[in-house]
């Protein structure tokens, strides 16, 4: 299918040719007729990219700290690969579209194929022939409504919100500086409300515009006329309310709406502008309200609500994302709203380049509501895009989720070690399409069923979100597939036992992801304490730091908190380092009244391994950055074992000090030995029953934690 798209290092524009999006639960399947070009959004957007590094450097400052501390972290080649990798990415553009149901995946049972729907979202209702959406950012479209009238809907939602936080009135008198789409959807939705509305913008055409059927006046910002004019419109009195609409990096509209707004009026910001709010003399004399509009409303950067389509009550939260979108359309039939003097362009997806040209002043015409039109095409619904024929190798292959790790230590690696490259699948084409051009892959899809049912195919890589993990370790085994699974393997005993139950039957390799056991330093402290002859004792404390409730990791259904998708890694370097089985463990967290932190991340637990061995492992999320993230410590044999971050470790041993050399956290090394079996036609190099191990003595450290008491560690019950 074609989509717009971005190369966010170059900053090239151009249409190309990617898969199709994949359909997973809680998500819309939809057939793009129209999108909505949003000149002001996407002009910066565009521009950002078109940049220099030093001038997207400039424009986003928390990056640049971000990197900064990645540095700390990993060090400054590891950093400097991480961040060609994020630059050397595609971006989709664009975010309200209209078009028809193809298929529906929506927990409710409302749409299906055929419907008349809208959508919004960005990446999810982007410039693309085909989109897949979340069932909250979809509504169906009223029979009265055109198409290329209902890609205006998240526009519609979002200057909705904007006179929403207005709290607007019947009679009142408002001004709505930035007259561009957004302010011109606004003056309109205010006439609809009762309001007198007064408009402002720098630019001639839109003045006319809003003159002619947005507003009831309109004038240019510089205007000599322009103060007595307001006066006139509002006897003197000032506005009741200032909506700013416009974008701009002038403080300009902030001062301008002070001056402008009556004595305890309100000001509301929907456009980005600058906020250096001058006290005096109108804000504090005037005691003016200012408020922000959050987009299209609440519901906005909830991943509950946006991606896994948890709804708000409908009374205690009238008004969400949806169900603004929900009221402009209906506006849209009763013909309260006319939006045909706004599209000025409406131009093929083909020739989507030529819409940028004309938003970012390449080719000069005046514009404002410029429409992308998708025309009816048999072929577009494609999963897989062929892209090389490059030759395959003993170990051919293929990956299934391709996110920023995949891309940084498993892609490239995999690819040093020999192995072939053939295909790579993810749930949206463009991502697909952008790690397949870049490192070299035969085929991108969206479908797993691409690779699991392709026989030149024989390893399958799976690096997605842990909710997946097992079934797809699942239906790779059952494919005859060998399996590199990113940890962890399952997220709970079901899952669990639904895989080993499979590798029972399918003993194809299965390999997990716990590299810190293959990191060099590692195997240095296992060869000192190999000879020992007696239980050692190991101290891990991991100063992790804070991950937000609302990131995917947390979520009990997808990621299934940092116990079973991180502290795994340290259990099982435990078993490395013992050489023994866990046999019972104990574990104590946190008690706190304070909501944003999750007490489980910061946790004291304690193993007991079967050769009388002792593992303790502190992590914590309440620390700070600056202190590095891991130190390993190992006790026994007279002697002492130090871990400084993988970054180098310290043997103490009769008396004396010996400094280890390290190079990384095993990453390279894991896959090297992963390759290296199958090429040998060997088994995983951690043996399944270890990786099951550490996979349930992490359900067990939850047990732990509910119950207060150690917990029993017996893998044969499942094996």
């Amino acid at each position: 299918m074609k989509q717009v798209i971005q190369n966010f290092k170059t900053g090239e524009l151009y249409v190309d040719d990617v898969p199709l999006p994949s359909l997973s639960e809680g998500m819309v399947l939809i057939e793009n007729h129209f999108s909505l070009i949003s000149a002001g959004t996407e002009r910066g957007t565009v521009k950002v990219a078109q940049a220099n590094l030093i001038n997207k450097a400039r424009q986003r400052p928390d990056l640049v700290a971000q990197v900064i501390q990645n540095i700390k972290k990993e060090g400054l080649k590891a950093t400097i690969a991480k961040v060609k990798s994020k630059l050397d990415s595609l971006k989709a553009l664009g975010y309200s579209t209209a078009g028809t149901v193809i298929s529906s995946m929506d927990t409710n049972g409302v749409f299906k194929p055929g419907d008349r729907v809208a959508c919004a979202g960005v990446d999810y209702a982007s410039h693309a022939e085909i989109v897949a959406v979340p069932q909250n950012l979809v509504v169906k479209v009223p029979d009265e409504v055109s198409f290329e009238d209902a890609a205006y809907t998240t526009l519609g939602a979002i200057a909705m919100q904007g006179i929403r936080q207005a709290e607007t009135v019947i009679g009142e008198k408002v001004c709505v500086i930035g007259l561009g789409l957004l302010g011109q959807i606004t003056c309109q939705l205010l006439q609809a409300n009762g309001c007198a509305v007064f408009g402002l913008d720098l630019s001639e055409s839109f003045v006319g515009i809003a003159n002619k059927y947005s507003a009831d006046k309109a004038m240019l910002r510089n205007d000599p006329n322009l103060r007595a004019a307001c006066d006139n419109f509002t006897n003197g009195h000032g506005f009741d309310t200032v909506i700013i609409t416009a974008a701009t990096q002038s403080n300009d509209p902030i001062e301008l709406a002070g001056d402008l707004c009556r004595k305890k009026g309100k000001v509301v910001v929907v456009g980005v502008v600058p906020m250096d709010i001058p006290r005096d003399p109108n804000y504090y004399r005037k005691e003016i309200d200012i408020k922000m509009s959050c987009s299209y409303g609440p519901g906005r950067y909830d991943v509950n609500y946006e991606e896994n389509g948890q709804d708000y009550p409908y009374a205690y939260v009238r008004w969400t994302e949806q169900r603004n979108m929900e009221t402009f359309l209906d506006l849209l039939a009763r013909e309260y709203i006319n939006l045909k003097p706004l599209t000025t362009h409406v131009i093929d997806i083909a020739d989507a380049e030529k819409a940028y040209d004309i938003i970012l002043g390449k080719v000069k015409e005046p514009h404002i509501g410029i429409l992308l039109r998708y025309s009816e095409n048999e072929t577009k619904a494609r999963s897989v895009v062929t892209l090389a024929g490059k030759p395959l190798s003993q170990v051919n292959a293929a990956f299934i989720g391709a996110g920023s790790f995949a891309q940084s230590y498993l892609i490239p690696n995999v690819k040093a070690s020999g192995a072939s490259l053939d295909g790579v699948v993810t749930s949206r084409g463009i991502t697909a399409k952008n790690v397949a051009n870049k490192f070299g892959f035969n085929f991108c899809s969206s479908s797993v069923n691409d690779v699991l049912g392709k026989q030149e195919v024989n390893t399958i890589f799976i690096a997605t979100p842990h909710n997946s993990h097992a079934e797809l370790t699942i239906q790779s085994l059952q494919a005859g597939k060998a399996v590199f699974v990113e940890k962890p393997l399952a997220i709970n005993t079901d899952q669990l036992q639904e895989v080993i139950e499979t590798k029972k039957k399918h003993n194809h390799p299965l390999m997990v992801g716990f590299n810190r056991r293959f990191a060099p330093v590692s195997i240095q402290v296992k060869k000192e304490f190999a000879s020992a002859g007696e239980p050692i004792v190991m101290n891990m404390r991991i100063n992790a730091g804070m991950i937000p409730k609302d990131n995917w990791l947390q979520q009990k259904d997808v990621g299934a908190g940092r116990i079973i998708g991180e502290m795994c890694h340290f259990i099982d370097l435990m078993q490395f380092f013992t050489g023994s089985e866990p046999v019972r463990v104990f574990a104590e967290c946190i008690s706190t009244s304070n909501d944003k932190i999750t007490p489980a991340d910061n946790i004291s637990i304690v193993v007991k391994f079967k050769d009388g061995s002792v593992g303790n492992l502190t992590y914590l999320a309440n620390g700070d950055k600056g202190m590095p993230k891991e130190l390993i410590e190992v006790f026994g044999g007279s002697r002492i074992g130090v871990i400084n971050d993988f970054r180098d470790g310290l043997i103490y041993k009769s008396g004396k000090t010996v400094k280890l050399k390290s190079s990384g956290k095993g990453h390279k090394e894991e896959v090297d030995a992963f390759i290296g079996a199958l090429k040998a036609g060997q088994e995983s190099p951690i043996s399944f029953r270890s990786i099951c191990l550490t996979t349930l003595t992490t359900f067990k450290i939850h047990d732990s934690l509910h119950t207060g008491l150690p917990q029993d560690i017996n893998v044969d019950e499942l094996l």
